[in-house]
This record gives C-alpha cells, sequence and structure tokens, in this order.
C-alpha cells in the first residue's frame, strides 16, 4: 500500500511538464493500423497537421510541448492536486483519497490541454478554421478557447440532447467566438440522412463527427479537430499524469489505484499512462481502473474489432473496443461518454490486461458527485462523477477487506452547467439507462466486414 505522510490538504507545484510521454513505445502489444474504409475512405486523414500525424507515429518517449502552447498552458497549468479527507471520513476507512482538479480553466475541463496543442498545430499547417463534435460541450468550449488563443474561427456540431439540456455551454462556446449548431442538422448530408432515418433523434457523437467531417472538407481553409480518440490527443493530456506524479510524491505518497472516467480515452489516458510506465517496463505501478457508464459500456461490453469512428463510415476503420458505430447511446447526463469506440491506446492496454474496466449507472454516479460536492466544495461534471463513484467504491472495498489503499482520480471538469442532471436525481426523475442484450447486438451487428492485417512491430 502507499506510504502513509501527513502534510498539507492542497499543493501546486511551481513547474509544468515541458515534455509529453508518449506511450506508444512502452505498449505490451503494437497498436494494430488503421486500415481504408471498404467505401474508400483510406489512410491518413489528409486533414491531419504533419506535426500531429508525427507524434501519432513517432516511438520517442518524451516529445517536446512547443513554447507557444506551454505559454498557453501557464494560465492555468499546473493544476491543483488535493486530499479528500472530509470525503475519506464519510467514506469510513483508512483509504487516503487524491484528486487531480482539471476544471479551473475557462472551458472547465481537461480539454484544453489537447485543444491548444491542436489549435497551434493546425495554425502552423495554414488552417483558417476548425470544425468539431462535441458531446456535452467540453471539448467545443475548449477548442472555442484554444482557436480564439490562435486567431482562428471555430464551428462546432453539438450533440442535439446535449445542446438542449446545457445551454450554457453553448453560451461560453458563443462568448469565445465559436459558432455552434444543434447536431443532426439538416444542413448536412450525414444529418439529413439522420434525421430522416429518425426525425426525433437526440443525435450522438459518431453523427456529429461525421457532420463536422463533411463540413470541414467543403473548405480549403477548413479543418477538422478531434477531442479525444486519436492517439496525439492523449499524448498532449499526459501533462495531467506527469505533473500528479511530481505532486502525490510530495505529498510523501504513491497510489496503489488511479482511477479516470473513460469517454474515447484522452482523460483516462492523460492521467494512467505516466503512472503505468514503469509496470510496463517491466517494474511495479497501480492498479488503473476505467469507469464507463452502464448505458455505454465499451470496455466492459464491447468487442475487441475494426470499426468506423464516425457514423459517415468514410473514415479509416481503427482496431478498438466498440459498441459499433450506428450505436445510438441513452440521452444520460455524462454526454462526454456516450462515444461509440475507445482509443486505440486505451484499447491496447485492456486488451492485454493492463488497466481494468467498470461500468455504473448514472443515479449511484451522481448520488456520488452529490456526496463529493457536499464534502469537498465542488460540483464534479457527470463525466468526473464517475471516477468519484468509482474511488468511493475502492474505498469501501478497501475497508471491508482491512488495507489502506491511495486512491487517485481525476476530477476532469466541473458541473457547474449540469445542474439539471443533479436536480433530476435530487427530484427522483433520473432514469437509468443501461443496455440491453438485444440493443448490444443489434449494434454490433453494423460493424464492417473485418480486414486482414500485416500487424506492425515496434
Amino acid at each position: 500500500m502507499g506510504r502513509r505522510h501527513r502534510c498539507r490538504r492542497s499543493l501546486t507545484m511551481t513547474g509544468i511538464p515541458t515534455t509529453w510521454y508518449n506511450i506508444i513505445p512502452d505498449l505490451p502489444e503494437p497498436i494494430a493500423p488503421d486500415q481504408p474504409a471498404p467505401g474508400g475512405g483510406g489512410g491518413l486523414n489528409p486533414q491531419i497537421p504533419t506535426g500531429l500525424v508525427r507524434q501519432e507515429l513517432s516511438r520517442a518517449s518524451e516529445i517536446a510541448i512547443p513554447a507557444e502552447v506551454l505559454e498557453h498552458y501557464r494560465a492555468f497549468r499546473p493544476t491543483p492536486l488535493r486530499r479528500a479527507e472530509r470525503l475519506e471520513r464519510e467514506v469510513g476507512g483508512g483509504a487516503r483519497i487524491y484528486y487531480k482538479y482539471e476544471g479551473g480553466n475557462v472551458s472547465g475541463s481537461h480539454k484544453l490541454n489537447s485543444a491548444l496543442a491542436q489549435a497551434y498545430y493546425y495554425k502552423q499547417a495554414g488552417a483558417k478554421r476548425l470544425v468539431t463534435a462535441t458531446g456535452a460541450g467540453q471539448w467545443g468550449t475548449a477548442l472555442a478557447a484554444a482557436c480564439r488563443a490562435f486567431g482562428l474561427e471555430c464551428h462546432v456540431y453539438m450533440v442535439g440532447n446535449s445542446y438542449r439540456a446545457k445551454p450554457y455551454r453553448r453560451v461560453v462556446m458563443e462568448m469565445l467566438g465559436a459558432t455552434v449548431v444543434p447536431s443532426p442538422t439538416p444542413d448536412t448530408a450525414a444529418g439529413h440522412e439522420a434525421l430522416a432515418a429518425d426525425p426525433a433523434t437526440g443525435g450522438s457523437l459518431a453523427i456529429a463527427m461525421a457532420e463536422a467531417l463533411e463540413d470541414a472538407r467543403r473548405d480549403s481553409g477548413s479543418r477538422f479537430a478531434t477531442g479525444s480518440g486519436e492517439s496525439y490527443s492523449l499524448l498532449h493530456q499526459t501533462v495531467i499524469g506527469l505533473e500528479a506524479q511530481e505532486q502525490i510524491a510530495a505529498f510523501g505518497e504513491t497510489p496503489d489505484v488511479v482511477v479516470a472516467s473513460l469517454g474515447a480515452g484522452s482523460n483516462f489516458g492523460g492521467l494512467a499512462g505516466p503512472f503505468l510506465r514503469d509496470r510496463l517496463r517491466g517494474g511495479e505501478g497501480p492498479r488503473c481502473i476505467a469507469v464507463e457508464p452502464d448505458a455505454c459500456p465499451k470496455l466492459t461490453r464491447g468487442v475487441y474489432r475494426y470499426d468506423y469512428t464516425d457514423s459517415s463510415r468514410s473514415t479509416p476503420l481503427q482496431k478498438m473496443y466498440t459498441l459499433g458505430h450506428a450505436f445510438s447511446p441513452a440521452a444520460i447526463h455524462a454526454g462526454g461518454l456516450r462515444y461509440h469506440g475507445t482509443a486505440k491506446i486505451v484499447s491496447s492496454l485492456y486488451s492485454t490486461g493492463t488497466i481494468e474496466s467498470v461500468a455504473y449507472g448514472q443515479n449511484e454516479v451522481l448520488a456520488s458527485g452529490l456526496r463529493f460536492a457536499r464534502a469537498e466544495g465542488i460540483i464534479p461534471a457527470p463525466e468526473s462523477a464517475h471516477a468519484v463513484h468509482a474511488a468511493i467504491v475502492e474505498a469501501r472495498k478497501a475497508a471491508d477487506a482491512g488495507t489502506e489503499p491511495v486512491i487517485l482520480l481525476c476530477l476532469s471538469g466541473h458541473g457547474q452547467y449540469d445542474l439539471a442532471a443533479y436536480d433530476a436525481h435530487l427530484q427522483g426523475t433520473l432514469e437509468d439507462s443501461g443496455l440491453s442484450e438485444e440493443e448490444l447486438a443489434l449494434s454490433l451487428s453494423s460493424l464492417p466486414e473485418q480486414p486482414e492485417v500485416a500487424v506492425r512491430v515496434h
């Protein structure tokens, strides 16, 4: 178990990492290469800047953070690492719970770490306008802020259910200069097709991505930017784990359990990646747990197969844990966790048994989020509340077993724009929306024919 050492509840170090950690060379198995889509979308997306492509292909363990990106990081990094002592007393037992808080920037979440990096590389490549898809709005808000920082236009397709449930996310994006539309929209072929199939659809991240891709391809000055699933996005987020390593060591502790919520993977990969480094190189390391909503259980119930990354079926195929690109998620409040697939890096780690995964319903998750808010004074985003709930579950298990682990979680964003979710939970009107076997089978039936591939070696 991690060493006990009493000191201040909160610690902020003076330094910021000057390099990102690239986990790809340390993975226990190679990442399967992307494959051309049967419909003709093949190879690396030509819209991705060369700088980001190089990061996808690099075998260097450390990649330098550009000075221009570091300058913007300094406005909100390093982020604090705090010990949740009041929550510990409520839960009981001897577990020590620490949380890395990423909600203290204008976007309100960890997403700004990658948004700034991507905006920089797109600007260097000559882009004038970035187009994106966003679920709950965290990524759209972050990209709007990053585009503002680097002088780019920004257009956001926001999943319709979240657009209506979280209007103030839209307001913040518009304050930062972005234009925001609910997805699906009849103004794109992908949106028109989705609305024709189901006029009452609340949308999905896969549909919003299809619309954003279509939009970006119509204009030579526009480029599509994605928030979570690609390897370079996980790379940029490792500033979270690298800072947390320094900070928790200053507390005199080493974590036994590392917990973060899982959408496509950038939040989880950003925190867990650096902590897995020693373990991947033959040493010891903590248990790392990815936490999903039971309405979108990619790791816990999905399959490890080649699939499209969006509903347009035009993007290259990626091997990942997926529920199928045609998956239509329930309208849960954790909109950022409703994506059908999982990042290739996280999928590889799960396939080899390096990490664990659990899934929970939204009422038990929001109950833990409410408990955290009352104890620690920060309202977690519903996505972040998944990590809080898993940490509480781990602490209770430890109390029953008579152990005293150090548990580290990523509080990836605040929930100030998510009060409708907490209100529904408090009023008893919030329904848990699991995924039935019939719904899962139907969604998985959309998987494309699997390509024959030669596995790439490091």
